[in-house]
């Protein structure tokens, strides 16, 4: 595991955003794991700001999304699809045939997941995946369990997540209850991984992630036995490291 400080959030997403145009640069072709949330936006903006100078070509590149709502179309603006066109894929030179999501209205969840599984397994797998890290040390919606599940998948978010997610929505009937998500054995199927956290309310997780027992009620520690795990924060977030 190879940890960076950071002063603050854009110091974090600056670092972030220069290894994820590495990955592309060396490998104009590559396949991203790609998050959504609070967190990655500054990385998406400095995607942005490299491919608007000439520095980032995404023509080739292919993206699979860790995540989507379950019952949420992709032109509600709450949809991960929605996040993602508007946030990063609009503008940028990507082709719409190469950026996937899970189908959130899909109508069979089982072969959602499957198919989602299948998609994965077809480009190749994942060469970076970018994941955030939940304060229950969630990473996807993979929420604290008994056990690690190992494909994509369709889980019952947690009290805490749908708490936090509620200030998105004007009711809170409004608040999605299920996620499709890609599992930990997707997850850890990567080349590589770049986790980004900031703040001083992810300190005592982040810590957890790194020196506590590998545990699925910590989903986030299976990234312990990852080979290539880079983890990019601000000083808060690494003030308990």
């Amino acid at each position: 595991m190879e940890i960076y400080r950071t002063n603050n959030y854009y110091e974090m997403s600056c670092k972030a955003a220069g290894i994820i145009a590495a990955q592309v640069i060396l490998k104009p072709d590559s396949v991203l794991g790609l998050a959504t949330g609070s967190t990655p936006e500054g990385i998406y903006q400095q995607l942005i700001g490299k491919y608007n100078k000439g520095e980032l070509d995404f023509s080739k590149v292919k993206t699979v999304n860790l995540d989507e709502y379950k019952g949420l179309d992709k032109s509600n603006d709450q949809s991960y699809q929605y996040y993602m066109f508007n946030k990063l894929f609009r503008h940028i030179n990507i082709k719409a045939e190469n950026y996937y999501l899970p189908n959130g209205m899909a109508k069979d969840s089982k072969e959602e997941c499957e198919s989602y599984d299948q998609l994965i397994q077809d480009l190749g797998n994942i060469d970076l995946q970018l994941l955030g890290l939940g304060q229950n040390g969630h990473i996807g919606f993979n929420e604290p369990d008994d056990h690690f599940p190992k494909g994509t998948h369709l889980v019952a978010l947690a009290q805490s997540t749908i708490q936090a997610n509620s200030r998105f929505f004007e009711k809170d009937e409004d608040v999605p209850r299920y996620a499709y998500t890609m599992g930990i054995g997707n997850i850890m199927q990567a080349k590589k991984i770049v986790v980004v956290v900031n703040g001083r309310q992810k300190a005592d997780i982040l810590k957890q992630v790194v020196s506590g027992p590998i545990t699925p009620n910590v989903p986030a520690s299976i990234l312990q036995l990852h080979k290539d795990v880079t983890i990019v924060g601000d000083r808060e977030a690494l003030s308990l490291l």
